[in-house]
């Protein structure tokens, strides 16, 4: 009897200490979060002044977008920035569709690419850089822009960013917001997700000095790094995650503009969003396990001010969901050894059954507090109606808990590039400027 009861307390100390572990970890890995919100909440991010113009080209990977294609190319013709200035590039993707004759005629120049084998964006990237340098050797672009193809701007969305350029920015990102936050719960989940993105990590960010980090679209690439590096030469999934932690890496630091708007279609099928989420656990992965060794060694020996970023970026790719994935795992495989019998004790099994509940609770409970603060300090940028803006609160959670077996399946399943159909066609003079402040 005895030895039983020894034998459960043993087992039911592994248990515990462990669980008690992971959970110290993840405080210390991730509190720095909480002052992100303090200081997004008690201080102004800083404002660029632009002293002159600087001359940009746009980079639109597009694989059969004929239906959103045309806006925003029109939105980036409407432009308050000089349009001399804006050169728009088009690689229509191995394109199905008219995508190609719709971007010319209104009013991009289009490089057609046809490639199976190297299929993602960072591929159709390249493509599209190595043919401007080609075929417009003479252009001077002193940035270039990337979009998707179904995005669209905001009025001033030029004029902001070259003031971040200009005041010595080599990369930036920008306020993405979303077209279709209205949709559903799905759309929804992206745009709270995205808006948490823009003002509680970039802006805090921005305002403490530290690097940002791209992500998907929204963003610009100063000349000299892109020819430095011989084109886009970063081709995982997440080729703008990739792009980030190198550059961090490599003492780059990536500013934000909090006042340049960007408007992007959001998913609306669970479908859809398995696939691109999936894709960029997958993705995230690709990136750790590339780059986590360096950023780990930047930490330590990057400059000064770089060291930081370096810890922020290896906190970004993955240890807080493989936290959460190997806690739930192991008290559920102790759980089912405990209730097939193979586990004799039944104390360090419900400490399992408690340890995962409290796991995914807090995982929730944190996940609601961030979406209920996103949706009330950002009320007035979200395009929907009050009902659906209240709601999102109470499915971004949700939203966020899908994320858990995404992030789970993607450690053993191999992952391909999917295509994400966009169908959301504006009336573009409808996104004026709605974002004066941070």
């Amino acid at each position: 009897m005895f030895e039983q009861l020894a034998e459960a307390m043993a087992r039911l100390s592994f248990v515990d200490t462990f669980n008690f572990c992971v959970f110290v970890a993840f405080t210390c890995c991730y509190t720095y979060q909480l002052f992100y919100v303090f200081v997004v909440l008690t201080r102004r991010a800083p404002k660029c002044v632009a002293k002159r113009n600087h001359k940009f080209a746009v980079l639109i990977a597009a694989r059969n977008e004929s239906a959103v294609i045309k806006d925003l190319i029109q939105s980036i013709k409407q432009q308050n920035y000089p349009s001399e200035l804006i050169d728009i590039f088009v690689i229509a993707d191995n394109c199905t569709d008219d995508t190609a004759a719709i971007a010319q005629n209104a009013g991009a120049n289009v490089f057609e690419r046809f490639n199976t084998e190297k299929v993602g964006k960072g591929y159709a990237l390249d493509y599209g850089l190595k043919s401007i340098w080609h075929d417009f050797p003479d252009a001077k672009h002193e940035a270039y822009f990337v979009f998707d193809a179904d995005n669209v701007l905001d009025a001033n969305y030029f004029r902001e960013m070259n003031a971040t350029f200009d005041s010595g920015a080599k990369a930036s990102t920008s306020y993405r917001n979303s077209k279709n936050f209205d949709s559903n719960w799905i759309s929804a989940g992206y745009g709270t997700w995205f808006l948490r993105e823009a003002k509680f990590l970039n802006q805090a960010r921005l305002t403490l000095n530290t690097s940002c980090a791209v992500s998907g679209t929204g963003f610009f690439i100063s000349a000299d790094i892109l020819k430095a590096a011989g084109g886009w030469k970063w081709h995982l999934l997440t080729e703008d995650i990739e792009f980030s932690t190198d550059s961090i890496i490599g003492g780059v630091r990536i500013a934000y503009c909090p006042t340049a708007v960007l408007y992007d279609e959001q998913p609306t099928t669970f479908r859809d969003s398995w696939n691109q989420r999936f894709r960029w656990a997958k993705g995230f992965y690709q990136v750790f396990g590339r780059y986590s060794g360096r950023l780990v060694k930047g930490v330590f020996k990057n400059p000064k001010g770089y060291r930081f970023a370096c810890y922020d970026m290896l906190m970004t790719l993955a240890p807080g969901m493989l936290l959460s994935i190997i806690t739930v795992t192991l008290n559920a495989i102790i759980l089912v050894l405990g209730v097939t019998g193979i586990m004799s004790t039944g104390i360090a099994v419900m400490s399992s059954l408690s340890s995962i509940f409290f796991c995914l609770f807090n995982y929730v409970m944190i996940m609601f507090v961030f979406g209920v603060l996103t949706t009330f300090v950002e009320w007035n940028s979200i395009r929907a109606t009050t009902a659906r803006k209240i709601g999102s609160m109470f499915t971004f959670p949700l939203f966020m808990l899908t994320y858990i077996p995404i992030a789970l399946v993607a450690l053993v399943k191999k992952a391909t590039w999917k295509p994400i159909k966009h169908t959301i066609s504006v009336d573009v003079s409808e996104y004026s400027e709605r974002r004066i402040s941070a």
